[in-house]
């Protein structure tokens, strides 16, 4: 789970009651056939599917403490709900695991690798030629057989269906993949730029996203950094690393607060990668009845927790605020579009290369662009996450040109990675021997 619109009035900074503004304007700062799954009426699927969603509501919660969500709740809850052994505190940022292990977030994930059942690289083919429903039956041919064990035959007809916009039949395979695993089913997220096959889709941006990384102590020297994504540029997206930040001052937050406002109201999409880290920092400045320290940080968590879209969150730290300073707080209004929040890649700082909604027919072109922008950077990442389909054609043009790009002119090895794949394009460009050259990373369920 992973952008920005314009927000309301309400995102000003809240005035003091002489309605002053606490920060500068921020301008000023650089449908398908039912599952099968081996039920035997109607009656009992129906039953299945109560026992799903009451199993589902069971352990929400346990799961949300559990799983490695990018929103940790310790980190983004409120503070009534902080634990009393972090208390004030927040969550407190994961060491790195000993022995100079790679983080869990810097390894290829483990659905792009080869799986054990037949129709996942004939679904694979069959998705990226077009041919969907023959990809759909496929799969769903597998979960009574396969998918009773392999959960990636599911991720694939999940991210059929978003890609398709078919939110019912996602729904339904939802509820059935939540009962035969006993887990929370994912939540429907379509592509952020069309559907897979579409003409809309296949004009779609691609090119370098403006990358801001923040690290060491964010103050006012934040500026520099942040002016990489509030300069003009053609792509609709930016991104910012908050993983690197060691240190917070209320000077550094005034900035990162006016610089979210300014790129909301210029329309920008917005990918914050780290932000959980960020927020586990936020929290100790956070002191109720504190009035000596700078509203900033409170007002920087708050934007953060709106950008998210985390309501409850953001109402009980508004409270907060609100019997802090004295003053009204800031409205929640929901985001059109909320923030794509991920973890963040280390060894792979820098401007990532935005891949368009669907690659097919002749990509030339676009493989021109990408060793354009390798050319530019000592690692090339190619974000993935609005690639809804990449054709067989294309998707072996795409794998050759990998093989020539793993080696700089210099001769030393670069870095390639393919980050936030669809399940359908990463088992493809398995099967046609991308991994051999680049490191896939499929998005998470």
């Amino acid at each position: 789970m992973g952008l920005f619109s314009f927000l309301k009035k309400q995102n000003d900074a809240p005035a003091p009651r002489s309605q002053e503004r606490p920060f500068a304007d921020p301008a000023s700062v650089l449908a398908g056939p039912a599952t099968r799954t081996g039920l035997d009426t109607e009656a009992e699927r129906q039953r299945q599917r109560e026992i799903a969603r009451a199993t589902a509501a069971k352990i929400d919660e346990i799961e949300l403490e559990m799983t490695s969500d990018i929103f940790d709740d310790d980190a983004w809850g409120g503070h009534r709900r902080t634990p009393a052994a972090t208390a004030g505190g927040g969550a407190a940022p994961q060491p790195a695991p000993a022995g100079g292990a790679p983080a869990p977030d810097d390894v290829p994930d483990a659905l792009a690798t080869p799986s054990s059942a037949p129709a996942v690289e004939e679904a694979a083919i069959l998705y990226a030629n077009g041919q969907f429903a023959d990809a759909e039956h496929a799969l769903r041919a597998s979960l009574a057989a396969t998918g009773r064990t392999d959960r990636q035959p599911w991720w694939m007809l999940f991210d059929l269906y978003q890609a398709l916009e078919r939110e019912h039949d996602f729904e339904s395979v939802a509820i059935d993949y939540a009962s035969h695993f006993e887990t929370s089913p994912p939540p429907y997220q379509p592509p952020a730029a069309g559907a897979a096959g579409t003409a809309a889709g296949a004009k779609a941006f691609s090119g370098t996203t403006p990358t801001a990384v923040l690290s060491g102590r964010l103050d006012a020297r934040a500026g520099a950094a942040l002016a990489r994504v509030l300069a003009p540029s053609p792509s609709p997206v930016v991104r910012i690393e908050f993983h690197a930040i060691a240190q917070v001052a209320p000077d550094g937050c005034a900035l990162l607060l006016q610089a979210l406002q300014y790129l909301r109201k210029d329309d920008r999409e917005l990918v914050l990668a780290g932000a959980d880290h960020l927020v586990a920092l936020l929290r100790p400045m956070l002191q109720i009845g504190d009035r000596s320290s700078s509203a900033a940080p409170w007002l920087l968590l708050l934007e953060l927790l709106l950008l998210a879209n985390r309501e409850k969150d953001f109402e009980e730290t508004a409270m907060d605020y609100c019997l802090t300073f004295e003053i009204s707080p800031p409205s929640f209004e929901a985001p059109r579009r909320a923030a794509r929040n991920l973890p963040a890649a280390p060894g792979v700082d820098g401007d990532r290369f935005l891949m368009p909604a669907v690659v097919a027919g002749d990509p030339g072109p676009l493989l021109a662009a990408i060793a354009d922008h390798a050319g530019r950077h000592a690692a090339l990442v190619l974000d993935c996450s609005r690639l809804a389909r990449i054709d067989y054609m294309a998707a072996t043009a795409l794998s050759a040109r990998l093989r020539n790009l793993a080696q700089r002119d210099d001769g030393a090895a670069r870095r390639i990675e393919l980050r936030d794949l669809n399940h359908l394009a990463a088992a493809l460009l398995r099967l046609l021997g991308a991994g051999e050259h680049a490191r896939l990373h499929a998005h998470r369920y």
